[in-house]
């Protein structure tokens, strides 16, 4: 890579990208090494920008249409930023019957936010799940690592407002 090429992301730091310079860097010599490298400079942005993956396209010497494909097939990647926060609505058969149907409409209306979507402020990122193995607790959804079971449209907003 040129040395003297500067890029720009408004969510990348100056900080970031040398963090990005060295994880390519380690990373160069290495075939096969590009799910590794998606996922550590994930990690440093929270996402993959367009302009991320053109500079490790340029790190690795791989085509940019690779480097793309591999990180829009996998959905461990995201091309588009991340709330702090996910919330993950179960929408099986269990949690549907009892009415997750209603907690998500209460959470999009709440928060201007749409499944797969992420607010404004990158507050919350929704996704819709089809189980989260917690049948006996329906309908229940997951904030980040913490199970909320037996959820309505009338506590939801209390229990998502904990996390700031």
């Amino acid at each position: 890579m040129a040395s003297d090429f500067q890029p720009t992301h408004p969510d990348i730091t100056p900080e970031f990208w040398t963090n990005i310079e060295n994880i390519i860097a380690a990373n160069r010599a290495i075939r096969g090494s590009l799910i590794t490298v998606l996922r550590e400079c994930q990690a440093v942005v929270g996402y993959l920008p367009l302009e991320l993956i053109d500079y490790i396209a340029d790190g690795l010497n791989l085509p940019r249409s690779d480097v793309y494909g591999v990180a829009s097939f996998y959905s461990l990647f995201s091309l588009k930023p991340k709330g702090r926060h996910t919330i993950k609505v179960c929408l099986g058969t269990a949690c549907y019957v009892k009415g997750i149907k209603e907690v998500m409409n209460r959470v999009c209306n709440e928060f201007k936010l749409e499944q797969g979507g992420t607010t404004e402020d990158r507050r919350f990122s929704l996704e819709a799940v089809r189980c989260l193995g917690a049948c006996g607790l329906a309908p229940v959804m997951v904030v980040d690592q913490d199970t909320h079971g037996t959820v309505s449209s009338d506590n939801i907003i209390q229990v998502i407002e904990k996390y700031k």
